[in-house]
């Protein structure tokens, strides 16, 4: 969702790619940096494959590779930018590692936090949004496609800094 955001913002249109993936290119700015936007096909968990096809196809280095992804450490409607790392549990990440022989690659994590009692992990992942995390959703997809741009065009360190900084109170 958070790649469409920032397609749109910036005139593109997905299309069907050999690799399993709808891809769109697109510029940051006139003579911006070429970005390739790309949703896997495939199940989140099995994402290495597509991703891998890609970066041969557009040889694409894996230090140049930003991968946007909810994670359950963070709390819902934060963004967190991290570069290299462990899977964390993580299944399409841990695809993703794997398939790619490195981890040394830039993560937009979307925090979507715990779920609310015993719920399972399983059960809350696959879940529809609530009405209340509706609400917020457009802004969090808003900052993620932020964070992507802040990383292409300050670099992962200063993106940081200004993605990662605690919100002011």
């Amino acid at each position: 969702m958070a790649l469409s955001v920032l397609a749109d913002r910036l005139s593109a249109t997905f299309k069907s790619h050999k690799s399993n993936a709808a891809v769109a290119e697109a510029r940051l700015g006139y003579g911006g940096a070429r970005l390739i936007l790309a949703k896997p096909g495939s199940y989140m968990n099995t994402s290495g494959g597509p991703v891998s096809s890609l970066m041969k196809f557009y040889d694409i280095a894996i230090e140049n590779v930003i991968v946007l992804h909810d994670e359950l450490d963070i709390p819902a409607e934060t963004i967190r930018l991290k570069h290299g790392g462990g899977h964390g549990g993580h299944n399409g990440l841990r695809d993703i590692i794997a398939a790619c022989g490195s981890n040394d690659f830039t993560r937009v994590r979307i925090g979507i936090g715990r779920p609310p009692g015993r719920m399972d992990t399983a059960d809350f992942l696959l879940k529809d949004f609530s009405s209340a995390e509706r609400k917020g959703l457009p802004v969090t997809l808003e900052l993620a496609a932020d964070a992507v741009e802040a990383v292409v065009e300050l670099g992962v360190a200063l993106a940081q800094t200004r993605v990662n900084a605690p919100a002011a109170e």
